[in-house]
């Protein structure tokens, strides 16, 4: 099993790589709004009840699938590098995954704010996650998110052996994803 974590800041292009990677491979996309998305119809993904679920979710999906004869799972994620939570929560599964044979790679997104914002309005995003609708409000959480959270990390700060940083502003999702697939040989 192989477990690929796709992470970044909001709107890098994390589930639009993830779509192009399962296409190279025969993985599993796990975007992280098919459970916050799921979840919102009850429960804002802000509040308590809303993340307790997403958590829920997210976690008997992970023990299922680590347990299961698939080839891989590729799971977005945003990690705030300033937050102890997401560094624990990064280590829980990974730790899952290992404990069960399985290999976990580490693929961190970067792109400039300007890319961002107009990949905010694609429409590949728009369709897959509906809580993204609200173009307005989706803007400005992505901009204030920056202000609040360190979404991407420093220099050398990563020491996972399966790792890459890849700079995707001027990259399209399909040449990121055969630098994945090529660097940790799918």
């Amino acid at each position: 099993m192989k477990f690929v974590l796709i992470f970044g800041p909001q709107a890098v292009g994390k589930m639009t790589v993830g779509q192009e990677l399962a296409r190279l491979t025969d993985f599993k996309l796990f975007h992280n709004h098919m459970t916050i998305d799921l979840v919102s119809h009850f429960f804002d993904y802000g509040t308590k009840e809303g993340k307790r679920l997403v958590g829920l979710f997210r976690q008997e999906i992970f023990e299922e699938v680590s347990k299961s004869n698939l080839n891989g799972l590729i799971f977005t994620y945003v990690w705030a590098f300033n937050m102890q939570s997401d560094w624990d929560y990064v280590k829980q599964v990974s730790q899952l995954f290992e404990s069960r044979g399985g290999t976990v790679y580490y693929v961190e997104l970067e792109a400039d704010i300007e890319e961002r914002l107009e990949r905010n309005r694609s429409a590949n995003r728009l369709e897959h996650k509906p809580s993204k609708r609200d173009i307005e409000w989706s803007d400005r959480d992505l901009k204030s998110s920056m202000e609040k959270y360190r979404l991407n990390s420093l220099e050398g700060e990563i020491e996972y052996s399966n790792y890459i940083k890849i700079n995707n502003t001027n990259l399209s999702a399909s040449e990121v994803a055969r630098v994945i697939k090529d660097r940790f040989q799918f």
